[in-house]
């Protein structure tokens, strides 16, 4: 199942692609990609472990970018 996020507050590409590689190390999510220029999170992730997923991304995000914020499109 793929989701969409709008993710705001990023500074550069570089915070971008580490964040990208911290949410896709998250068990059940296959695959995460950020778009910097379109400030875009698009996950594909297990349909049944959605809302777990959506919690740990929220987690790694606030760890790894505290002034990032994150919303559902």
């Amino acid at each position: 199942m793929k989701s969409k996020f709008k993710i705001k507050g990023l500074d550069c590409a570089n915070c971008a692609a580490e964040l990208e590689r911290a949410i896709q190390k998250i068990d059940g999510v296959q695959n995460a990609s950020i778009s910097f220029m379109t400030e875009k999170l698009v996950i594909e992730c297990e349909e049944a472990l959605k809302d777990e997923i959506y919690k740990k991304i929220r987690k790694v995000v606030k760890r790894e970018e505290p002034d990032v914020t994150l919303e559902e499109a």
